[in-house]
């Protein structure tokens, strides 16, 4: 089928790596790929829901495709399309989370002039569906591991929209690695809804898994978020004893306040994660810790937020990703009392933007003259110079004549003093 498409992907790495297994799908279907969406046959948006940002973008996307192309065909997928009303969706074809990794079985009848919505509840799925990415974009692609999550914070909708826990098994895993290696990619990151539940269903933990992991020729691996609860001692002495896990860690924290904490429905206190903080940077040298944190909570007051701030401080983390609280329709957080003002939620993420900047100028302070490994990836434009990738995360630029992409180099990091 001579036609065209343009791929827009919102939100997670999960759903980038999706994106791409669908791209590979239609290209393997005989449809093109195009980097142009006005020139597109078909528009297709991999959509997000953790917030109502994330909603109104897709809204706003579709709106602006129909605009600038009236004849485009429009297929919504992801997050939005599970748990979206189809009947307010302005799109010519409709997948839900699980269908879409099937999108060649549902695109032969897109351009007859009817709308179609193919969405199962997604509490149905009870298994895994592996699908193999051949060709990966990114030079440390990401590997799925597990899809789904069976927490429950008071916040959240993504279980609505991605199921219960699912894991991905050992040979499909290792499989999907040594196809990125047989592509000459050297560096990996586990990635999926909720990692730290890998393999519950057939009774094995993370650490069997990434044992399995370490015997591959993989050069370096990352992990994606982990609950601070889910770092226990085994873990951590596995992590700080491998020599090819890269001493990066993204902590899905929301709050350090105990109040708060509680009426998200976390599973662990300000003193547990402060502790396992601790622990992590003492069993690694100079590790990236990142962390989530949500502001404006319901019921978060000014004093609780001035918790969390100078828990944050004295954690010394490495960046925070704060963002503010967004209700999400048929959640308990949307019906609590004392939601905070926008304004208010604005503010308070604006004070840990700046706390974020200082600490990760520290950290990057403490990284100076330091020997690190980089690989490097595609060349950056903007830069005019090649982005290259430390272990712990840090992030340098080098001009060069020559193709660096992929290449692996040990540097000083004084070098990059200026670039970082």
């Amino acid at each position: 089928m001579d036609k065209t498409f343009y791929i827009k992907t919102l939100g997670c790495k999960t759903n980038e790596t999706e994106s791409q297994i669908m791209a590979e799908t239609l290209i393997n279907k005989g449809f093109r790929q195009t980097n142009d969406r006005l020139k597109a046959d078909i528009y297709i948006i991999n959509s997000c829901t953790v917030t109502s940002h994330s909603d109104n973008q897709t809204d706003y996307l579709i709106k602006q495709i129909r605009k600038d192309n009236p004849r485009i065909k429009v297929i919504l997928t992801g997050c939005v399309a599970q748990t979206g009303n189809s009947d307010e969706i302005n799109a010519d074809l409709i997948l839900g989370n699980n269908e879409k990794l099937d999108i060649d079985k549902y695109i032969e009848n897109l351009f007859e002039n009817k709308k179609k919505v193919y969405v199962e509840n997604i509490f149905n799925i009870k298994e895994y569906k592996n699908k193999f990415l051949f060709n990966a974009s990114s030079t440390r692609p990401s590997v799925k591991i597990q899809d789904g999550c069976n927490n429950r914070c008071s916040y959240c909708l993504i279980p609505y929209a991605r199921g219960n826990s699912r894991s991905n098994n050992i040979e499909n895993i290792i499989k999907q690695i040594n196809l990125h290696i047989l592509n000459n990619r050297k560096e990996i990151v586990l990635t999926g809804i909720h990692i730290g539940q890998w393999g519950i269903e057939f009774n094995k933990n993370l650490i069997y898994l990434l044992k399995e992991i370490e015997k591959t020729d993989i050069l370096r691996y990352r992990l994606g978020s982990l609950y601070v609860n889910e770092i226990d001692d085994n873990l951590l002495d596995f992590l700080s004893n491998s020599k090819k896990f890269c001493p990066h860690f993204h902590l899905s924290l929301q709050s350090l306040t105990d109040k708060t904490l509680k009426n998200m429905n976390r599973s662990y206190t300000k003193k547990e994660a402060l502790e396992k903080i601790e622990k992590i940077q003492k069993s690694f040298n100079l590790p990236f810790i990142g962390c989530d944190i949500i502001t404006g909570f319901p019921d978060e007051t000014k004093e609780d937020f001035i918790i969390t701030k100078e828990a944050l401080i004295e954690s010394k983390v490495s960046y925070i990703h704060s963002f503010p609280y967004s209700i999400r329709k048929n959640t308990p957080a949307a019906v609590m009392e004392n939601q905070i003002l926008e304004h208010v939620k604005k503010e308070r993420t604006k004070e840990l933007i700046e706390v974020s900047n200082k600490l990760h100028k520290n950290f990057l302070d403490l990284n100076k003259n330091t020997t690190r490994t980089i690989i490097y990836e595609k060349k950056s434009e903007k830069m005019n110079a090649y982005k290259g990738v430390t272990e712990n995360y840090i992030k340098v630029y080098k001009k060069s004549g020559v193709n660096l992409q992929n290449n692996v180099e040990t540097v000083n990091l004084s070098r990059f003093e200026e670039l970082y």
